[in-house]
């Protein structure tokens, strides 16, 4: 029978930009093979799960604003994941409403 692996929590550092049009997730997961990374994005949030031989590197984040998960562009380089989600315009959805 396998053993469980212990899950922990990565290092996490989120940011926007000086324009307040992009988020940038940035998680330090040493270790982990880039095909092992699962990453799940909404408009509100994200969960990521990275395993390697010894560990469960999981997280969740909550957005502070919606997000367009479709447009995500997530690279792992050097035991970093980074991951680029441009801001929804709040606007983007909004019904034009017909005057009478």
């Amino acid at each position: 029978m396998e053993q469980d692996k212990i899950k922990v929590s990565p290092e996490i550092c989120a940011y926007v930009d000086e324009n307040h049009t992009m988020l940038t997730i940035e998680v330090i997961i040493p270790g982990v093979k880039k095909e092992n990374i699962k990453v799940r994005m909404h408009e509100d949030s994200f969960s990521m799960s990275a395993p390697r031989d010894d560990i469960e590197y999981v997280t969740t984040l909550a957005f502070c604003c919606p997000v367009k998960p479709e447009a995500a562009v997530a690279k792992y380089q050097n035991d970093l994941l980074k991951i680029e989600v441009p801001f929804k315009d709040l606007m983007e959805d909004a019904i034009k409403v017909k005057i009478q």
